[in-house]
């Protein structure tokens, strides 16, 4: 008897151990379709909390209807990933991971579960949101080790605010990141200001000095991808997406335009087509796109017609997480 009792136990314990993830997201007139690499993720049911509001369901990847799903994420059939909070309501968030007195030794060789690779995710607001489900993710594949740090408000345009490339010279050398998942943008369809504590504009309004304010954005984002990667670090760079104002989603398209082209001079940098992603078959404003995870349409923008909410950042955390695996099997992950 106290063998079947043993055996209960681990009967239970393992089958706890399989569930976790997944999500909720939405497009215009007809639901968008997502990258070449959404058509390969399984779906998942969903679940709603007792207050009614939709949250996170799990994955089982012991179901071989999952299979694909998990294997893009690099996750085995024995994971268990619990369910990220995507609410950044803070000033700056940064997400330690544990440290002691003694110094670790330098990980060498390709990321396993006792070496695992350090990923660094930073930026503004969409960074805290989509951040806490591309942590959960990766947590799945047993390889990784994250730290999270966005600034709400944040970006390259207002260095008087808050000087991103200061920041990054000072935390890279601490975190000592493998791969870095980088957004900024909702911020930046602004005046280009010097980096002091008086406000000066090096350049004005986007639209009426569009071929400066490219040229000078595009610098500043090429400033900051030469710093990532340093070192041979792996590069991610998150794009933006549209906004449901017309004259606000011209801004950000020659901010989109200038960061694209300072991503394609620089073939190491992973650019991740958020515009696309949240677009709908029309190329316009999309406020539902269809979640790759049950194929049906959600909404998937906040009330400022810009930010995502929790659906559309799960799903963005999932083809942010895609990449990553793609990275660490560069790596030399088996996975």
């Amino acid at each position: 008897m106290r063998r079947l009792g043993a055996l209960a136990v681990v009967v239970v314990v393992g089958y706890a151990a399989v569930t976790a993830i997944a999500g909720l997201v939405g497009s215009d007139d007809g639901a968008a379709e997502g990258p070449a690499d959404s058509a390969l993720l399984a779906p998942v049911a969903t679940g709603a909390s007792d207050d009614g509001e939709a949250e996170s369901a799990a994955i089982d990847c012991s179901d071989p209807d999952n299979a694909e799903l998990c294997g893009e994420l690099g996750f085995g059939d024995d994971v268990t990933v619990d369910e990220g909070d995507a609410t950044p309501d803070g000033d700056v968030e940064t997400t330690d991971p544990d440290s002691g007195d003694d110094a670790e030794p330098e990980s060498t060789g390709p990321p396993t579960t006792e070496n695992p690779a350090k990923v660094y995710i930073v930026g503004d607001s969409d960074a805290g949101t989509f951040g806490p489900y591309l942590e959960t993710l990766l947590d799945g594949t047993l390889v990784t080790e994250t730290e999270l740090n966005y600034k709400v408000s944040s970006g390259l345009a207002r260095p008087d605010f808050f000087n991103w490339p200061v920041e990054l010279e000072q935390k890279l050398p601490e975190v000592d990141p493998d791969i870095v998942v980088v957004t900024f943008g909702g911020n930046d369809s602004q005046g280009l200001s010097k980096p002091q504590d008086e406000l000066e504009f090096v350049v004005g309004d986007p639209v009426a000095n569009e071929a400066e304010w490219s040229e000078e954005y595009e610098r500043r984002a090429g400033e900051v991808m030469d710093l990532l990667l340093e070192n041979d670090r792996h590069v991610i760079w998150v794009g933006i997406p549209n906004d449901d104002n017309p004259e606000v989603t011209a801004k950000l398209a020659i901010q989109d335009e200038a960061v694209r082209a300072a991503a394609e001079a620089r073939p190491d940098v992973v650019f991740v087509d958020t515009w696309t992603r949240f677009s709908g078959r029309d190329g316009g404003w999309a406020e539902f796109v269809v979640d790759p995870r049950d194929k049906e349409g959600k909404d998937v923008r906040a009330d400022d017609g810009f930010h995502l909410n929790q659906n559309g950042a799960e799903i963005l955390a999932i083809d942010i997480a895609i990449e990553v695996q793609k990275e660490l099997r560069a790596m030399g992950a088996a996975i």
